[in-house]
């Protein structure tokens, strides 16, 4: 992978190898159309889609392969021996340039993220509503009166 400091997808992709281009652009396309309310950004100098919740997933091409970050345990949880050859390590998804793309995996795998982002932003929501809803909890310590300061005479 190229390093650079991309300020766009365009960017990104441009600087990458003659040979992980094509790759790079067909996923992005399948991200596009699997997501295509987030905002596409660039974060930690990858390519990355967003939602207002959070990050919904991230790639990168390398010399051998491309990757998609995060997996999730619901990802893999969901699809299990589909993606098994494609695990690098936790949280990684490793596909090699010389494979066809998975763009339909690819698809299914962003749209269950996108899920699993919407759901975690419900349920901040639902603990901050129930926050607002509990009254108060009274103030530990500081209540009792002090007892008054003892002087010593001369």
């Amino acid at each position: 992978m190229a390093t650079t400091s991309s300020p766009s997808v365009d960017q990104y992709l441009a600087a990458q190898p003659s040979t992980s281009q094509a790759v790079l652009a067909r996923v992005r396309a399948a991200l596009r159309k699997a997501l295509p309310d987030a905002d596409e950004i660039i974060s930690y100098q990858i390519p990355a889609y967003r939602f207002p919740g959070g990050i919904v997933l991230f790639f990168a091409g390398w010399k051998q392969h491309f990757s998609i970050y995060p997996v999730t345990p619901g990802v893999l949880a969901a699809f299990g021996e589909e993606i098994a050859p494609y695990v690098a390590s936790k949280g990684t998804l490793r596909f090699p340039l010389s494979e066809r793309v998975p763009m339909r995996l690819i698809t299914r795998i962003a749209k269950l993220r996108a899920k699993e982002v919407l759901e975690r932003v419900q349920v901040r929501a639902k603990r901050k509503a129930s926050k607002k809803s509990k009254p108060p909890a009274p103030k530990r310590g500081g209540t009792r009166a002090r007892p008054p300061t003892r002087t010593r005479a001369r």
